[in-house]
């Protein structure tokens, strides 16, 4: 059991890291345009985007894929990036609702480009051989998405807040959060080694 709470706890840890801020820039941007209300479609997001996550590192670890790590750390903000364009130009449209097939395989393959992005750091941690490496990783997922519903809920409570007690519009508040995104991420993307090759 301790063993469990090992590879679960670094699933947290990876998604609630202070330095690794990414991962919780990707679900700010992938939460803002839904409400309480909508929690049954942010869970469903979030744990494609988990599926996604976890099956790259399954890919990788088992040495099925394998991409060079500047051109993942350059394509995860990219992904961040293309979320929050997506909800600033969809803010307060009615088409957002039908819209979820298409942000539910995106968010599925944006999972994938974040798993690889973790997954050279991950076989380090894991057992030798094949058998002892499925269990860490599906213990570690657990994590991932229990942390991934942490964010989620912050994010779904500030906008509660920002809409009831400071009367926002939720068009206003996808805009803004959306637009803060954007501001982070950008540098994000300029910085990248990829540019400096």
């Amino acid at each position: 059991m301790s063993e469990f709470w090992l590879y679960f706890e670094i699933g947290l840890k990876h998604v609630l890291d202070w330095n690794g801020y990414d991962h919780v820039l990707f679900l700010i941007a992938l939460t803002v345009p839904y409400a309480f209300k909508d929690w049954k479609r942010v869970l469903i997001l979030v744990s494609l985007f988990t599926l996604g996550h976890t099956l790259a590192l399954l890919l990788s670890v088992y040495g099925v894929v394998v991409i060079k790590a500047n051109l993942v750390e350059f394509l995860i903000p990219i992904t961040i990036l293309i979320v929050a364009l997506f909800d600033l130009f969809t803010a307060g449209k009615s088409g957002k609702k039908e819209s979820i097939t298409f942000v539910a395989f995106i968010t599925t393959f944006f999972g994938i480009i974040h798993g690889l992005g973790f997954s050279n750091y991950f076989k380090t941690i894991l057992p030798g051989n094949s058998s002892e490496k499925l269990l860490p990783l599906l213990e570690f997922a657990l994590g991932i998405e229990a942390a991934q519903l942490i964010v989620v809920f912050i994010v779904l409570l500030l906008s509660y807040v920002s809409q009831t007690a400071f009367r926002f519009s939720k068009r206003d508040w996808t805009l803004v959060m959306s637009s803060f995104v954007i501001g982070v991420v950008l540098p994000m993307i300029i910085n990248s080694e990829i540019w400096n090759r």
